[in-house]
């Protein structure tokens, strides 16, 4: 009986081990997949001040203070779209801009 139970157990250890390689291989997108924000869907991105283009940002704005700029976005270059670590839950544009932006040392 105590052969079986170490047995059960070695098994699931093997087939997590392998599921959380495999999970961890895939892109991010791949299974997971974000809504983008929208100040009407979030009262964090209204208070904010949160725009698509920060071309059309309000004041304290300043040209080049874009999201792909800023230490709080985790996307990567070249995307149009990432997370970002003021919006959880939700993909921010690289282009945007919100009153929460930082810039990158």
């Amino acid at each position: 009986m105590k052969f079986e139970v170490t047995s059960d157990r070695r098994r699931f250890f093997q087939v997590a081990v392998a599921a959380a390689a495999l999970l961890g291989s895939l892109p991010r997108r791949a299974w997971a997949a974000l809504p983008h924000l929208s100040v009407d869907k979030s009262a964090t991105a209204k208070a904010l001040n949160y725009v698509e283009d920060d071309t059309k940002a309000p004041a304290p704005h300043k040209p080049g203070q874009d999201c792909m700029a800023c230490v709080h976005y985790q996307g990567k270059a070249g995307d149009a779209y990432g997370p970002c670590a003021l919006f959880p839950g939700f993909d921010v544009a690289a282009k945007g801009w919100c009153s929460g932006f930082q810039a990158k040392k």
